[in-house]
């Protein structure tokens, strides 16, 4: 296997910061670009520590196109990992602009200076939300149909540009990762999920309420129709998610490739919390309370493509999931 000079857009953050340790382990190098904007910069310190290697880090925002280039300009890039953008499905309700914003245009500034560089790989972290109210589960030749939300939109108009700059430039191959709901954390306890604020996912709302940072969990509605009423996701490892990122660069090949990176599980939140209580033996307090607004009732994935082709497949439980959670917010 050759080894690369990775870029990582978003490197500090929660995906990104183990994707990180995964390139390193896989003996990639490693250059993260993050404005810090949802991460800490001691996120950094600890890749290292997990890993025994360090990262070039960059503070800056990857909308800034001269920024941008002077990071390609001052290294041998060999191929781009773009996670850098906002993430809160309800927060992009509520602001739009924002959203198309930072994640559109930080798109077409790497995609550019991809184009101006020579860097001809570029694994664009996209999500499921890009499949909408579609049936379940999602195979990745369903049509998109991301209006329920600003978020989801932008993920589909930048897997849209990287497609045309891809077939406008056949030597970039591009790999578009839609992926489901990313939970858990390193087994070190290291690093984890910390956002600021009170989380929008899930788990580190789960974690913050069992350490009694929060009084009670808030689940967003219960009358779906679902196996209980809550909405039912596709949760998967981190780490899992992080090694599929690893798999879908080093399996890069001419042309735009899309696969779903999920376990192909769909479990309610009400079933998560339950598991979470049994794994770490502790109460998690909730409260049912109305649908946000953009939610849907069932995601998760048809996940045999990223099986076939990238003899990827995910390998950690809800158990392990819950129990890496707990152990970081604990850490």
């Amino acid at each position: 296997m050759t080894f690369m000079n990775i870029l990582v857009t978003g490197g500090a953050g929660f995906i990104g910061s183990h994707t990180c340790v995964a390139l390193l382990e896989a003996g990639h190098q490693v250059i993260v670009a993050d404005n810090l904007s949802n991460s800490k910069a001691e996120t950094i310190d600890k890749i290292k520590q997990i890993t025994g290697y360090g990262v070039t880090f960059y503070r800056v925002d990857v909308t800034e196109e001269e920024t941008v280039d002077n990071i390609f300009a001052n290294h041998s890039i060999d191929g781009i990992i773009h996670f850098a953008g906002y993430k809160a499905v309800g927060e992009s309700v509520e602001k739009p602009l924002a959203y198309y914003y930072n994640n559109i245009v930080s798109t077409m500034v790497l995609a550019k200076a991809s184009k101006k560089y020579c860097v001809n790989r570029f694994v664009f972290s996209s999500s499921a939300t890009v499949y909408g109210e579609n049936e379940v589960p999602f195979v990745e030749t369903l049509e998109l149909l991301p209006t329920t939300n600003p978020y989801g939109e932008t993920k589909a108009m930048s897997e849209r540009i990287l497609t045309d700059v891809s077939r406008a430039n056949p030597e970039l191959s591009v790999s578009l990762l839609r992926y489901f709901n990313p939970v858990g954390a390193h087994e070190s306890g290291l690093i984890g999920e910390e956002p600021n604020g009170i989380p929008n996912n899930l788990m580190p709302y789960v974690t913050q309420v069992a350490k009694r940072k929060l009084d009670k969990l808030r689940v967003y509605g219960n009358d779906y129709p679902t196996v209980d009423g809550t909405g039912v996701r596709d949760y998967i490892h981190v780490m899992d998610l992080a090694e599929g990122h690893v798999a879908a660069l080093n399996n890069l090949t001419e042309g735009v490739h899309i696969y779903n990176l999920g376990t192909g599980q769909g479990t309610s939140v009400l079933q998560l919390v339950v598991a979470f209580e049994q794994v770490n033996n502790i109460e998690v307090p909730y409260e049912i309370v109305d649908r946000r607004p953009g939610d849907i009732a069932e995601c998760y994935a048809d996940v045999s493509k990223a099986k076939r082709e990238l003899n990827w497949t995910a390998k950690r439980g809800i158990a392990e999931m819950c129990r890496d959670a707990w152990r970081f917010e604990n850490g």
